[in-house]
């Protein structure tokens, strides 16, 4: 048997984010790490991915995304509905989840979050209408048919390891290129129906925010997510890239408005390792009245050539797509689209030769 060979796409974004709240702690303070001795903005990777996968259900059909939820026999019990179930569809649902060894609790939910694809349900109601008794095929339908995001992010089954999914992808925290400081907005509000003698506020607050450029990376392990999705890992790949680049959490949007595009995203495809680049910014990046976005730019590509020089080859193949004067320090530049269909076409040679192999 011939030996098969990895294949990573890395993405590495700069993005300016304007005074905002994206990400907030337990006290409802923008999320911060430290990083190189200084404080940084961070944005988890948990709110980032959620943003995705939301993402996901406009770009892809609603047979591909999957739904996380305790409400799993509504799901199975919707798609027995569906297909003309009329006998106790919600009782026979929990059947059907239990038969694949999934405890539902007195509220007919499940103790812990569920990853349950479209098709997953779909499959557990058809065994119920044909009124199948074998457990392990019910066990089965949950360990096949997997969505697009759960074969991408992964799926934990605490109460039976077999139906985990190992995830293709790996998404960093994002964090600023910079040192940051929180800053305060005090603000208050009128009773518009209080009295002409007392126009004094009627509620006072404050929000806490920052602003920064951000470094942000994520992997996708196309080896991986090819035994999962076989001739659909060409469109998740494409998808999850798009989304990448252009999803933002929610944290605080109708007070800030931050819903901001990369000022730049390099894109690389790797055979031997993913490499995350965050190192260029050990050292904070210093505006110097120019602002941030350049400057990180120019880090970032000094690094990245001390990592191909030193550790890792270059990759096979690299892309920019962005602000042409901080791009042209990385790779050569190009639309969006035509980089996403050249990776596209990538990924399509690749898994051929792996179903070859």
């Amino acid at each position: 048997m011939s030996k098969t060979t990895n294949m990573y796409v890395d993405l590495h974004v700069l993005q300016t984010v304007p005074p905002s709240c994206v990400n907030r702690d337990d006290t409802g303070s923008p999320k911060t790490a430290v990083y190189g001795g200084v404080v940084r903005a961070r944005v988890s990777s948990q709110a980032w991915k959620r943003a995705m996968r939301l993402m996901f259900r406009e770009l892809f059909s609603p047979e591909q995304v999957g739904f996380r939820t305790k409400r799993a026999v509504e799901l199975v019990a919707g798609q027995l509905k569906v297909q003309g179930w009329d006998k106790e569809p919600e009782k026979s649902a929990s059947k059907a989840l239990d038969y694949a060894g999934l405890k539902m609790n007195k509220a007919a939910q499940t103790d812990a979050l569920l990853f349950l694809s479209a098709t997953q349900a779909k499959e557990l109601a058809r065994l119920i209408i044909e009124g199948v008794e074998d457990k392990q095929r019910y066990k089965d339908a949950l360990k096949e048919y997997p969505s697009v995001d759960m074969a991408l992010f992964g799926r934990m089954v605490a109460s039976d390891a077999s139906l985990n999914y190992d995830a293709a992808a790996q998404v960093a925290h994002s964090i600023s290129t910079h040192e940051v400081h929180n800053e305060y907005d005090y603000f208050t509000a009128v009773d518009d129906c209080a009295p002409q003698d007392n126009m004094g506020a009627g509620h006072l607050g404050t929000v806490e925010f920052h602003s920064a450029t951000l470094y942000r990376y994520a992997t996708v392990n196309i080896k991986e997510l090819a035994q999962h999705l076989h001739a659909e890992t060409p469109e998740a790949v494409v998808g999850f890239i798009r989304a990448f680049l252009l999803s933002m959490p929610t944290g605080k949007q109708n007070t800030f408005a931050n819903r901001t595009v990369p000022d730049l995203a390099y894109i690389t495809l790797r055979r031997d390792q993913p490499v995350n680049l965050a190192g260029a910014f050990e050292r904070p990046v210093r505006a110097n009245g120019d602002g941030y976005v350049m400057n990180s730019a120019q880090a970032l590509a000094r690094y990245a050539q001390q990592v191909y020089q030193s550790f890792v080859a270059p990759p096979e193949h690299a892309f920019c797509v962005g602000i042409p004067e901080a791009a042209e320090f990385l790779a050569p530049t190009a639309g969006i689209q035509q980089i996403l269909e050249t990776i596209e076409h990538v990924v399509q040679d690749y898994c051929k030769v792996e179903e070859t192999q």
